[in-house]
């Protein structure tokens, strides 16, 4: 799987500092908040917000046309709900990543996906969800062999991959752009890999950096 997700050359064409760094997590055991992860959620609530970071997402919204006010990035969705919403475990790790570097991430339950995810400017006539609403030509979305997973680079997915309660084998989109290096984003997996671990003991992780031209 990870060695199959491409990002598209019109998609780096208009973001070339675009990376993502992709992993996976086999033998995941999730349940609902409890306190642990929700000391996560109160910590990662108590940084600063970071606008350059946020900024700069907007700035790639604007760039295929979206309205950053109307869809706005995950990420600054999240931290305008701050204290962050408890979902599950699972989800409560990762959200608490991305409001603590201010990236956006997307986790997904990988035995739902049907072939690699790939990032692509839409076509306007890909398969999605009623409730995602169809994508308009030129937007940036990622796609599987079924259609949209989600829209908007981040801004919201489908249903069908959402990381539930039974979700055993998960993938992480880790999205960076400037001002965030490349470090800081290595070092953000490193952090979401360490809190699967504390809730998965044996929990097998592996990851993959995808830039332009790889």
């Amino acid at each position: 799987m990870l060695d199959d997700i491409t990002v598209d050359e019109a998609v780096l064409a208009l973001r070339p500092d675009f990376a993502v760094l992709a992993m996976t997590a086999h033998g995941l055991r999730n349940g609902p908040t409890d306190d642990l992860t929700r000391g996560w959620l109160a910590e990662a609530s108590a940084h600063e917000v970071q606008p350059d970071k946020i900024d700069a997402w907007k700035d790639a919204y604007r760039a295929f046309g979206a309205k950053p006010q109307r869809t706005r990035p995950s990420v600054d969705a999240l931290t305008r709900r701050l204290p962050l919403p408890e979902i599950n475990q699972v989800v409560d790790a990762y959200n608490s990543i991305s409001v603590k570097h201010a990236l956006p991430i997307g986790g997904e339950d990988l035995d739902r996906y049907s072939g690699p995810p790939r990032l692509v400017r839409a076509t306007g006539e890909e398969a999605s969800e009623e409730a995602l609403g169809q994508p308009e030509p030129g937007e940036v979305i990622w796609r599987d062999d079924l259609g949209v997973t989600c829209r908007r680079w981040n801004w919201r997915q489908v249903v069908r991959t959402r990381l539930t309660e039974e979700t055993i084998n998960a993938i992480f989109l880790l999205e960076r752009l400037e001002p965030m290096s490349l470090e800081e984003l290595k070092e953000a997996g490193e952090e979401l890999a360490d809190l699967l671990t504390r809730l998965s003991p044996d929990v097998r992780i592996a990851s993959r950096l995808v830039v332009g031209g790889n």
